[in-house]
């Protein structure tokens, strides 16, 4: 993330040398690197017995509420989430500096705190 942002500062820079205007993207995708995702799976696929019949029974969410959990898109107003085990959490290196990783119907969500943005997604983690 650092070597995208150092090269998007450095593009601009250049661009403002050399006068010419050009619209330059310095945007950063926060999502889940590969190392999280592996503890994740790992968590749940070790934890079956202790997670797998927790929600068993639970309606998942109304098809219209369920097609805006989506990466880009705020997280709707009242949804019930669920915070990540405390022994996953004391595993997982910390959510980067204003997100959080949430549970919502069964799906792993990385969320910006300040905009409830939905950054990334991990589906089929969770066991219902």
């Amino acid at each position: 993330m650092l070597k995208q942002l150092n090269t998007a500062f450095v593009l601009a820079i250049l661009l403002a040398c050399s006068g010419q205007s050009a619209a330059v993207d310095l945007s950063v995708r926060v999502e889940f690197g590969n190392d999280e995702i592996a503890i994740i799976h790992d968590y749940y696929r070790d934890h079956q017995d202790h997670h797998g019949n927790k929600n068993k029974g639970k309606k998942s969410l109304p098809p219209g509420i369920a097609k805006n959990l989506q990466r880009g898109k705020p997280l709707p107003p009242g949804i019930a989430r669920q915070a990540l085990p405390s022994g996953l959490v004391d595993v997982l290196p910390a959510a980067p500096h204003g997100y959080e990783r949430i549970i919502v119907d069964g799906k792993v969500l990385l969320v910006e705190i300040a905009t409830r943005v939905i950054h990334d997604i991990l589906e089929d983690i969770v066991l219902n």
